[in-house]
């Protein structure tokens, strides 16, 4: 009996554009080009904002679409777009159903991630901004200073690496393959 691997192929897909030729430099350009639209949802959905080296958007993508108080997103999805599109940087963006534009544990958790994430596969996380009911305000991590952090830094000698304790299961028998 042969044996088949599957091949699969992964491909950006575009949908209707949001159209921008300018350059996002600061949280209000964000909120200007998809505020409105992310105010109008009853769900948190949180977006990406995939970003050439100028600043200029490439592209958005919807990663997740939640409940009425939480998303859940996770880095592999959040990733996809931005390495098949190429991104020089990126912007996070989701909105608050509530009008309530405080970060909750879960935003700061995941803020704090993907800019460890983001420095290291070297496609940084240029802001995570929260849009409110209104469109009117809004919360930026970077206005407040908070995407600051310390850069990682590699050990050059593998004997100097310091890995985290994990559980070890017990030592099972070896897999033992049969001819046939």
């Amino acid at each position: 009996m042969e044996k088949k691997l599957e091949v699969v192929s992964i491909r950006l897909v575009k949908d209707a554009p949001l159209l921008s030729e300018r350059p996002i430099c600061n949280p209000t350009e964000a909120v200007e080009l998809l505020g409105e639209h992310m105010c109008q949802l009853d769900r948190e959905v949180l977006c990406i904002i995939n970003l050439k080296a100028s600043g200029v958007p490439i592209n958005c993508n919807f990663i997740s679409v939640g409940a009425v108080d939480q998303t859940l997103a996770h880095p592999r999805e959040i990733f996809k777009s931005c390495v098949l599109s190429n991104a020089a940087s990126v912007l996070l963006l989701h909105n608050h159903p509530s009008g309530k534009l405080s970060p909750s544990k879960e935003d700061t958790m995941l803020t704090d991630r993907m800019l460890k994430l983001c420095d290291l596969i070297g496609i940084p996380l240029v802001d995570h901004i929260i849009v409110g009911g209104d469109n009117l305000s809004y919360f930026s991590f970077k206005e407040k200073e908070l995407l600051n952090f310390d850069r990682v830094k590699y050990h050059v000698d593998y004997h100097n690496i310091e890995f985290p304790e994990v559980a070890v299961a017990e030592p099972t028998a070896p897999i033992r393959h049969r001819r046939r």
